[in-house]
């Protein structure tokens, strides 16, 4: 059997605490420290525990070139070599079961998109999956009675200050235009009618935030999109999923936008109750944000950025800072057409690559948007400080 070790993993020394009953009885403090190694792997979700043999192996085994199993066996114990393939650290050229066959799958997965190390862990083992930020946020409640500063101690400045204030250099304010008073009504909305968003604004918004304004045959075989915002060497790697429940012409279900055809793709249609499930599973229960009339996953082609910057350290950087000029542009389209709109990174990235059915580190949702008309009564808190929308 030929073997080598998975594309990317990094290995941490991880100490857990816990209390021994026994220990607390007989007058010690109780408190048990644990000290191991913990796996984790671009191509696992899991923390994957580690013995101190399976962590010699383990750096000692080549990522690129196979290795036959026996000859492997001659320098490792042949049992601290099975239980890394058990784990899916140590990978089959031939799989021999199905667990086996889904290992190699998930790190040629890996290895397909020219990832490099640290983002590529960063990304895959911060995923949420099943998160209910509500319920997080109650039981953290019932938990403590302190308030935020007693609980997380003095908070840092709004501004940091590197010049005592006689050194500073006015600067003298720009006459107010029509940009600064869309950008001053541009607030971040919690509150949505349960009326449908007209067809044309929902179009009208997807247009000047998402849609290309020109294709550019840079190459032979590449083509660059020219849009409203920036991104990272022309290639706008992010890309419009939706999950429309309540617009006008546009049946309730999952889409792509397709930003050069300025259209809509079909994926799955869905009834009203599944898109309100999604729609709330999609932002870790947030309900305001649930309440909207679409919400738009913004989903990193990894495959296309890194076709580029391969094994580049800011690949990465570039392609959340691609999401965050999306997300204002989308602010900005939504707030001239006197609509609320929203943006969060609190998100269950894992259900929505489930319901797009997405590969998860060649195409990985960032973050969760979406707009619609403001109600007339504000019941959730919005930060509208210079009450621009709520007077």
């Amino acid at each position: 059997m030929q073997v080598r070790r998975c594309a990317l993993v990094l290995v941490e020394p991880r100490e857990a605490i816990d209390f021994d009953l026994t220990e607390l009885a007989s007058g010690e403090t109780g408190v048990r420290e644990r000290l191991g190694w913990v796996a984790l792997a671009a191509h696992r979700d899991e923390d994957i525990p580690l013995t101190a043999a399976e962590v010699a192996a383990l750096g000692a085994l080549s990522p690129g070139h196979w290795r036959s199993l026996d000859e492997l066996s001659q320098r490792h114990p042949r049992a601290v070599l099975e239980a890394l393939m058990a784990k899916g650290l140590l990978i089959a050229q031939e799989p021999v079961d199905e667990t086996s066959l889904q290992f190699a799958r998930a790190d040629d997965a890996v290895r397909a998109v020219h990832w490099r190390g640290l983002p590529a862990v960063m990304h895959r083992h911060t995923r949420w999956r099943d998160v209910d930020s509500e319920a997080v946020e109650r039981l953290f409640a019932e938990a403590s009675s302190e308030t935020l500063l007693e609980r997380l101690g003095p908070a840092q400045p709004v501004v940091p200050e590197r010049v005592e204030a006689a050194r500073r250099m006015p600067l003298p304010r720009p006459a107010t235009s029509a940009l600064d008073a869309l950008m001053e009504r541009r607030v971040t909305c919690r509150n949505y009618e349960s009326a449908p968003l007209s067809f044309d604004a929902f179009s009208a918004v997807l247009y000047r935030a998402f849609g290309a304004r020109a294709v550019c045959d840079y190459a032979p075989g590449v083509q660059l999109l020219k849009k409203g915002v920036p991104s990272a060497g022309g290639l706008h790697a992010v890309e419009a999923y939706l999950l429309v429940r309540n617009v006008e012409g546009v049946p309730a279900g999952l889409y792509h936008y397709h930003a050069v055809a300025h259209a809509l793709e079909p994926l799955r249609p869905l009834d009203a109750d599944a898109a309100a499930s999604l729609a709330r599973r999609f932002v870790a229960a947030q309900a305001y944000y649930a309440g909207a009339p679409l919400q738009i996953a913004l989903v990193a082609r990894f495959e296309r950025n890194f076709w580029k910057y391969r094994n580049h350290a800011k690949a990465y950087r570039a392609v959340i800072l691609d999401a965050g000029h999306l997300s204002q542009a989308m602010y900005l389209a939504a707030t001239e057409l006197n609509l609320g709109a929203f943006i969060t990174a609190a998100i269950n990235e894992v259900e929505i690559e489930q319901a797009f059915g997405l590969e998860p580190m060649a195409e990985g949702p960032l973050a969760v948007c979406g707009f619609g008309v403001r109600a007339k009564e504000r019941t959730t808190v919005e930060f509208d400080p210079a009450h621009k929308v709520w007077v």
